[in-house]
């Protein structure tokens, strides 16, 4: 069972008073008691309830981190540098995955509230989300928005500039001579899929080269088997494209597991680029071409930007941080052009 602090002021012989008084680092309590009860927590493998003493205080000493998928890798750098900078402050994180869905993205901003977070770190499901945020305005929780912008909202921002990383990813492959080049992409209610298509209709127009809406194709960006799905109707089209710009690094499997069922080798019949990288799995293969974003920054600087908003050192004007990306040519973008396309 539990330890619990009468125990521990039964052990040491002093009020269970005493006791919260050491534990919450009170001045009102003689050295002879303090190191009594610390000798009976160590004793006894006691662990206060910091939650409790929390909410008795109003300061939890947590901040929530909420993001939409915990297993994409770049979505698990950025919790680690918000945990890494947290941890440093003084802070605890709560972490909760809500797998891109609205519903579960509202019950755990609603229990957030209910643990009386002192702050908030969320990238967001979509367009969507911001009721769920105006929840948090009205109850005075400061938070900040990673990864993806909400229009009308006019809080704390640290996103990466998905425009003009899309952009150099398609001049890359028209460069190669690239004139059929399709996406798969995730619902437009998600600004870095909007920003994305903006960027790889920009670099089309820039090259004179016709924009055709069938070969921008919707999937789940978290969802492999839809990535497969869509890459398959893109496949299956009758001038079907020559390479394939994947939104993210979760999409970009599928695409790749569509292509080799088809019997289509990358770089040799396809063209592959997407981005952000697959950390690990580039160090021992280094095989696709993509658009790195600094992932683990984007975790330090929110939480930087928050700990500013909680120690009331910043006005409150919003502060928007765009993160530039790194381009990274492999072999994935090598795919061999038909030669009659190559000269379009």
């Amino acid at each position: 069972m539990r330890v619990t602090m009468r125990q521990v002021a039964e052990r040491a012989g002093v009020s269970a008073m005493t006791v919260s008084r050491v534990i919450n680092e009170s001045l009102r309590v003689s050295e002879g008691a303090r190191t009594r009860v610390e000798a009976a927590i160590a004793e006894l493998g006691y662990v206060p309830n910091r939650l409790a003493s929390g909410l008795i205080r109003r300061k939890t000493g947590a901040i929530g981190v909420i993001v939409p998928d915990v297993a994409n890798p770049f979505f698990t750098l950025v919790v680690r540098g918000a945990e890494e900078v947290a941890w440093r402050a003084g802070y605890h994180v709560i972490l909760c995955n809500t797998q891109g869905d609205l519903e579960r993205e509202r019950g755990y901003l609603e229990d957030m509230l209910a643990f009386q977070v002192e702050g908030l770190l969320i990238v967001p499901a979509g367009d969507q989300s911001r009721p769920s945020l105006r929840v948090l305005k009205k109850n005075d929780v400061p938070f900040v928005i990673i990864d993806r912008s909400i229009a009308g909202h006019d809080g704390d921002l640290v996103q990466g500039d998905s425009v003009a990383g899309a952009r150099r990813l398609i001049e890359h492959l028209i460069a190669l001579g690239h004139r059929h080049i399709g996406m798969v992409t995730e619902t437009s209610a998600v600004s870095t899929a909007r920003d994305r298509l903006q960027g790889y209709k920009e670099a089309l127009a820039a090259a004179r080269i016709q924009f055709r809406p069938e070969l921008i194709v919707e999937a789940s960006a978290i969802d492999v088997g839809a990535a497969h799905d869509a890459t398959v109707k893109l496949l299956d089209l009758l001038d079907p494209p020559t390479a394939i710009f994947s939104v993210n690094n979760i999409a970009v499997v599928g695409v790749a597991e569509a292509a080799r069922e088809r019997g289509l080798a990358i770089p040799r019949d396809l063209a592959l680029v997407c981005f952000d990288d697959i950390e690990h799995a580039s160090r021992f293969l280094p095989f696709l071409t993509v658009m790195v974003q600094p992932a683990e920054t984007f975790g330090t600087i929110a939480t930087q930007l928050l700990l500013d908003r909680l120690a009331g050192q910043v006005s409150e004007r919003r502060r928007i941080v765009v993160l530039p990306a790194d381009f990274i040519v492999r072999e994935s973008c090598g795919a061999h052009v038909p030669v009659d396309d190559a000269a379009a």
